[in-house]
């Protein structure tokens, strides 16, 4: 099968780094590269730089380019799934960009875009897809309206489609859309982090993405094999021991997404907690319930 590597290390966890900020606001190449070390030194098999957990929207263009080349260099052995997306000519060059350094696959952010047509959508990814055969692409669903037969659709038109990111909050509509698509023709990842996983595996995903796995490896990656096991019960004791991290994430409708990781990951001494607006940094309060969470996990 074409992609086979891939396809089953996309059933696994599917790691979003952050991208750490120096003091002048610049992209901290030197520290971005130590974490994209840490995580595949961890066990981490996918790394995606230029997701939303690495601020894509807040990156300029050459600041993507230069998250994705330092990726390629410190991901070693692993996976690098490259976050593309904007207009389809942005899209296309940095697909092209990542073939040449050396990603392996690309991630399709969902088309932000105020009207967005099914058929769009088909034309739109695979005006992307068709461009870069040999590299692996991920789709990042969030419309609740494409439909599995969307899916379908796409992947007769570019076969190199083979993994779908889904990040609409019902596991309903994921199992559904799945069937209709073809449940063996994509790998499947719940595009909604560790607290959505438990409940998207137990409908067929096989794969979780994460920004946690930036301030704590070893407990996505146990959720992970626990997940994969069948052993939901302790899954969900691992559940029960994040849900106040990830639940500070996704306050106010997911507003400190990335500030929650970054000042963790400050906390840490791993890297500075700035983040760019739209997103805003923690208050006192905030980082003095972080840091009771991460001393829980025995960490801080």
């Amino acid at each position: 099968m074409a992609f086979e590597k891939q396809r089953q290390r996309l059933a696994g966890v599917v790691a979003i780094p952050v991208t750490p900020f120096t003091a002048a606001g610049d992209v901290d190449a030197e520290t971005y590269e130590r974490l994209v070390e840490r995580l595949v030194l961890s066990g981490v098999e996918v790394v995606t730089p230029n997701g939303n957990t690495g601020e894509f929207y807040a990156l300029d263009e050459q600041e993507t380019r230069q998250c994705l080349e330092v990726t390629t260099k410190a991901a070693r052995e692993a996976s690098v799934l490259a976050g593309v997306g904007h207009d389809v000519s942005t899209a296309v060059k940095a697909a092209k960009h990542a073939r040449a350094s050396g990603a392996d696959m690309v991630m399709i952010h969902q088309p932000v875009h105020p009207y967005v047509s099914r058929a769009g959508w088909i034309d739109y990814h695979r005006a992307i897809a068709n461009e870069v055969p040999e590299l692996g692409v991920v789709l990042y669903v969030r419309n609740p309206a494409i439909e599995g037969s969307d899916l379908a659709q796409l992947a007769d038109v570019a076969p190199n489609v083979l993994g779908v990111k889904y990040a609409v909050p019902d596991p309903v509509r994921f199992r559904t859309v799945a069937r209709d698509a073809g449940y063996e023709r994509f790998v499947w990842i719940a595009g909604l982090a560790e607290l959505s996983a438990p409940g998207y595996f137990a409908v067929g995903a096989t794969g979780f993405t994460s920004g946690l796995v930036n301030v704590a490896p070893q407990i996505s990656l146990d959720l992970f094999r626990r997940l994969r096991n069948h052993d939901f019960a302790g899954a969900m004791e691992i559940w029960d021991r994040i849900r106040p991290f990830e639940q500070m994430r996704a306050a106010e409708g997911n507003a400190n997404n990335v500030s929650v990781v970054k000042d963790a990951l400050s906390q840490l001494g791993l890297c500075r907690p700035d983040v760019r607006p739209p997103s805003r940094l923690l208050t006192a309060a905030e980082r003095d319930q972080l840091f009771e969470i991460l001393s829980s996990w025995g960490l801080a």
